[in-house]
C-alpha cells in the first residue's frame, strides 16, 4: 500500500510540489516559535536565586550623576555612606544594601576569571554585607563578605553554583585564587587591571545560581566582589522593606533622603514593577512569533484544503472505479489521507534534515538537549496533526463518489 501510495504521489509531483513547499515552511517557522518558547519555558522553571518582593532600588538620577562627577570621589564616597546609614535608621526598612547592578535592570560588567589554565568569561557585579539579607540569597558554601574581609590583602569575592562547577569541578572552591592572569574585564564599567597591578581575588563563598535578567534569562556564570558604602562609590541601594508598605512610604523615603542632602535628587523603582516591564519585554518577541505562526498555520491549512478538494474533484472517475470495483468507503477515505501524509512527510524529512544541523554544528550552544527534542517532536506533530485536519474533510467528499460517476465516463 505504500509502495501505491508512493507512485500516486510522484505522478503527481507536480501539483505536489507546492503543498510539501508549504509544509516545509511552516515546519521550520513553527519549530523557531516552539524552541523559543520552549526555551524561555525551561528558564522560567528554574529557581531565581533571590526574593524581589518587598525590594525597591533607590537609585541616584542621572542629573544628579552628572553634577557629580565634577566633584571629588571622597565627596561621592561621604554622601554615599551618609544616605546608607539614613536608610538603616529607618523603622520601615528591614535591611539595606547597595549592589553594582540590581536585579531586572539592564546594565551590567563582564570580566575574565582564571583557575589551572582554564578562563572563563563570565558576569561581575558588586554587593555589600548585607546583600542577602535584603534578597534573601542561599549561600550554599563558605559565607558571604563582613567585617573579617575588611583590609585584606586580596580581594574577596563570592562565586554561584554553575561558575563552581564549571571552573572547578568537584573540586573545593573555597580559597582558591580565580584572579585573571593577563585578560582583561569588559563591559558596562571599567576593565580589570593588567595581571602586573591585580591583586587576588580568592573566593569565599558559593551561593546558589543567580539569575539577575529575570525569570526568562538562562542561568549563567556569576560573580560578586565586595562593596563597602563609604569607601567605594555606589549609586543604588536596594532596600527590603516592611510588608504591606505601598507607594506612600516613597514620599516619606524621599524626605528622609532629602533630609540628609536635599541637593541629591533620587529614582525610586520596585523590583516588582522592573520585573513586570523587563518579562513584557522579553514575552513580546514570542507573542509577536506566534502570531505570524498562527497565520502561517491558517494559510498552510487553506492552501492544503483547496488542493486536496480540488485533488479529489479531479479524480472523480478514478474514485468511482475504485468504488464500483468494490472498494468500501473506508479504503478511499484511507488512500486520500495516506497519499496526503506521504507529501506532508517529505516536506517534514527535509525541514527536520535542516534543523537537525543545529545542534551538529552547535550553532545554538544555549539550548538544552531537552528542549531541542521536544520541539522537534512537538513541532512535527503538529504539523502532521495540521495536514491530518485538513484532508479530513476532502477525504470524506471522496467517500460519496458512487460508482455510477465512474461508469457514466467508461
Amino acid at each position: 500500500m505504500i509502495k501505491h501510495l508512493l507512485k500516486l504521489v510522484w505522478n503527481r509531483k507536480r501539483g505536489n510540489i507546492l503543498i510539501t513547499l508549504e509544509i516545509f515552511v511552516c515546519f521550520l517557522v513553527l519549530f523557531a516559535t516552539v524552541v523559543m518558547v520552549g526555551y524561555y519555558a525551561n528558564n522560567y522553571r528554574q529557581p531565581l536565586g533571590y526574593e524581589y518582593q518587598n525590594v525597591w532600588i533607590v537609585g541616584t538620577s542621572l542629573s544628579t550623576l552628572a553634577d557629580l562627577e565634577r566633584e571629588q570621589k571622597d565627596v561621592m564616597k561621604k554622601w554615599t555612606a551618609a544616605f546608607y546609614e539614613a536608610l538603616r535608621n529607618m523603622p520601615e526598612i528591614e535591611a539595606v544594601s547597595t549592589i553594582g547592578q540590581a536585579p531586572y535592570t539592564y546594565s551590567w560588567h563582564s570580566a575574565g576569571f582564571e583557575y589551572r589554565g582554564k578562563h572563563i568569561d563570565t558576569t561581575v557585579n558588586e554587593g555589600s554585607d548585607d546583600l542577602p539579607k535584603v534578597l534573601n540569597l542561599q549561600v550554599v558554601q563558605g559565607r558571604w563578605f563582613d567585617k573579617r574581609d575588611d583590609g585584606l590583602a586580596w580581594d574577596p569575592v563570592v562565586i554561584n553554583q554553575k561558575l563552581a562547577r564549571e571552573l572547578f569541578g568537584d573540586e573545593d572552591p573555597i580559597g582558591k585564587d580565580i584572579s585573571n592572569k593577563g585578560a582583561t574585564g569588559t563591559g558596562g564599567s571599567a576593565d580589570l587591571a593588567p595581571a602586573s597591578q591585580e591583586r587576588q581575588k580568592r573566593v569565599i563563598g558559593v551561593i546558589a545560581d543567580y539569575r539577575k535578567d529575570g525569570e526568562f534569562s538562562a542561568p549563567e556564570t556569576y560573580v560578586f566582589t565586595r562593596t563597602v558604602p563609604g569607601i567605594d562609590r555606589g549609586w543604588d541601594f536596594l532596600i527590603k522593606i516592611r510588608p504591606g508598605l505601598g507607594a506612600a512610604f516613597e514620599e516619606t523615603l524621599v524626605r528622609r533622603l532629602h533630609a540628609v542632602n536635599p541637593d541629591w535628587a533620587f529614582e525610586i523603582d520596585a523590583l516588582t514593577q522592573l520585573r513586570e516591564t523587563r518579562l513584557g519585554w522579553q514575552i513580546a518577541p514570542m507573542a509577536a512569533a506566534a502570531i505570524v505562526v498562527s497565520f502561517l498555520i491558517v494559510m498552510v491549512a487553506l492552501g492544503l484544503v483547496g488542493v486536496v478538494w480540488q485533488n479529489v474533484s479531479q479524480r472523480t472517475r478514478e474514485i468511482g472505479l475504485r468504488r464500483a470495483c468494490g472498494a468500501p468507503a473506508g479504503s478511499i477515505h484511507f488512500q486520500v489521507l495516506g497519499e496526503l501524509l506521504v507529501i506532508s512527510s517529505v516536506g517534514l524529512g527535509l525541514g527536520a534534515l535542516l534543523v537537525v544541523q543545529i545542534p551538529l554544528l552547535d550553532l545554538f550552544g544555549f539550548l538544552t538537549t531537552q528542549v531541542y527534542m521536544y520541539s522537534l517532536l512537538a513541532s512535527l506533530a503538529a504539523v502532521y496533526a495540521l495536514t491530518l485536519l485538513c484532508g479530513l474533510y476532502p477525504s470524506r467528499l471522496a467517500t460519496r463518489v458512487q460508482p455510477v460517476e465512474a461508469l457514466r465516463w467508461e
